[in-house]
This record gives C-alpha cells, sequence and structure tokens, in this order.
C-alpha cells in the first residue's frame, strides 16, 4: 500500500468540513481521498483523477463505497479545467497535487520505473505503448537529444557519456530493458562516481526518461493553471514535490500569481517531513509541501 506523505500536514491545512468539495488530482491508491471523505460526510465530494488505468480500475471499489461522493476519472491533471467543466463540479474549497509516483508503479506496474527489476523500458503512466516509451527515446533518438534529456530533466553531469554509451550499446543491440540500462550507465560512469553517489548511480536516468516521456513538468504547469481557475475564493491549493525542477516551477508560479494579486502563499518555506515520517517511509525524505490561498 503506498503511503500516503505529510498526510497529517495535508488534512491539518485543508480542514475538510462536512458537505465541502475537493479536488485530488493524483488519486494513486486513495489514501488523502478517503480522509477527505470521511471528513465532509454527508453530502461533500471528491473530484479524483488517475491517469493510471490500472490504479483508476482499483479505485472504482472506493466509488461504490463512497456512492455519489467519489467521481473518479482517467484523466491527466494537464487537463483538470476541461473536466471540472464537463462534471459540472462547483464550489471547490482545496485542490490537491502529489507530484510523488505511486509505490504500485515501482512494485507492481512492471514497466521499467525501477532500476531494481529487470523489466521492460516502457515508463509511461498511461501504459499506452502506442504512445512514446522510454524504448523509443533510446532507440531512435540521436545522441545530442538524449544528452540533453539525461542533463535538463536528470540534472546529470555525465549526460555526454552516458548518452554516448547509449549510442554505442544500442548499434549492437535493441534496449529493451531497465537492466540493460542500468549496466549502460555503469559502463559510462567513472567507477569513483559510481562510490561516491549518495543514491543508485542510474536514479537521475531513470529519472529523465520518466519525466520526458510522461511530459510531467509541461502537465504540472497546465494543471497549476487550471487549479487557480477553478477553486472558489478563499480556498487552498496544495502541492507536494519530489525533486527540484517540479518544486521550482511549484515556486516560481505561486510567486508570479501572488504578485498579480490573486493568491496569498501560505508557506513562505515549503514544509517538509518529519524524522519519524521519513523513518517510516523512506520515500517521504525529498517531499516539499507548498500551499497557497486564493483571494
Amino acid at each position: 500500500m503506498h503511503l500516503p506523505v505529510l498526510k497529517k500536514e495535508v488534512l491539518e491545512i485543508l480542514d475538510p468540513k462536512p458537505n465541502q468539495n475537493f479536488v485530488d488530482t493524483t488519486f494513486g491508491e486513495g489514501g488523502y481521498t478517503i480522509e477527505i471523505l470521511e471528513r465532509t460526510k454527508p453530502k461533500g465530494k471528491v473530484l479524483a483523477l488517475e491517469v493510471d488505468p490500472v490504479l483508476f480500475e482499483k479505485g472504482k471499489e472506493l466509488e461504490r463505497r463512497f456512492l455519489g461522493r467519489l467521481i473518479l476519472k482517467n484523466e491527466s491533471f494537464a487537463n483538470l479545467k476541461e473536466i471540472v467543466e464537463k462534471e459540472n463540479f462547483k464550489e471547490i474549497s482545496g485542490v490537491l497535487f502529489d507530484l510523488g509516483i505511486s509505490s504500485w508503479h515501482f512494485e507492481e506496474s512492471k514497466r521499467g520505473f525501477t532500476f531494481k527489476k529487470d523489466e521492460p523500458l516502457i515508463m509511461r503512466y498511461d501504459a499506452d505503448i502506442k504512445k512514446l516509451t522510454a524504448i523509443d527515446v533510446l532507440n531512435s533518438f540521436p545522441e545530442r537529444e538524449i544528452e540533453k534529456i539525461l542533463r535538463e530533466f536528470g540534472q546529470e553531469k555525465f549526460a555526454k557519456s552516458i548518452a554516448r554509451e547509449i549510442i554505442k550499446e544500442r548499434k549492437e543491440k535493441k534496449i529493451l530493458t531497465t537492466f540493460q540500462l542500468v549496466e549502460i550507465v555503469r559502463k559510462a560512469l567513472p567507477l569513483r562516481e559510481i562510490k561516491k553517489r549518495k543514491i543508485h548511480f542510474a536514479t537521475k536516468v531513470f529519472l529523465a526518461l520518466r519525466i520526458f516521456v510522461n511530459q510531467e513538468l509541461e502537465n504540472l504547469k497546465e494543471g497549476l493553471k487550471g487549479a487557480l481557475e477553478i477553486l472558489r475564493f478563499g480556498g487552498k491549493v496544495l502541492v507536494i514535490s519530489f525533486h527540484s525542477l517540479e518544486d521550482k516551477i511549484v515556486k516560481n508560479f505561486f510567486k508570479e500569481k501572488e504578485k498579480e494579486g490573486i493568491i496569498k502563499i501560505l508557506t513562505k518555506k515549503p514544509i517538509v517531513p518529519s524524522n519519524s515520517e521519513i523513518l517510516k517511509n523512506k520515500r517521504s525524505r525529498s517531499a516539499k509541501l507548498r500551499v497557497v490561498i486564493k483571494k
């Protein structure tokens, strides 16, 4: 089961009251949504979005449990405004974004999100292999473009030598699996660099490909814009990010909108997990929560 990060803090800040409506843009396994629905009885509703078709199907059971109060859609939050308008979902008191990848994606999806298992390099949340996958990027993109992806989205300082090694490998055979990619990265990095890194040496490469394939940063920008447009005055937007590229987008967007007089930032510094939460859930260690209220 995926452990929702900063759950206590999220619920304290959102402060759901009976009959209020909320949007959970990243439903996952429903951790936050269930808590919000429990607090908004008898008539409060949650519109929840889940881009992954498998997690969406799993969430259908909850839709039956909270009959008429949970509206679950197999959609990306990039289309947030359009979905809200189509569902005629109004009087929204809060919008929540948890940008972390679900534990389920690492442990059960078999789509190549983790370097710990030998899986096909699909790396798509929507599981649609007709669309761009990491296999396509690694086997058909030019060297300079691969280098750019690794540098920009993974902040990988050895992007050039890794891209070169990818091209070399794919001339021999097609790059299809996670273990193949890990081995390529291992060959491209100096041994001292592998030993020096606090995180697994392939982490940044996997992160870069995942962000690029799923257009995560572009979708985030669209989702944030939509959130402010659908929110009622006095409503809050909460965003939990997990790496610096996401956090920078969120921070800059909120600063700009505060200057425009649309929102007030409630977190001058992001809220981070307590030591006890990090001990219970190692993946929470890089989480940052930023909150604004619509004026």
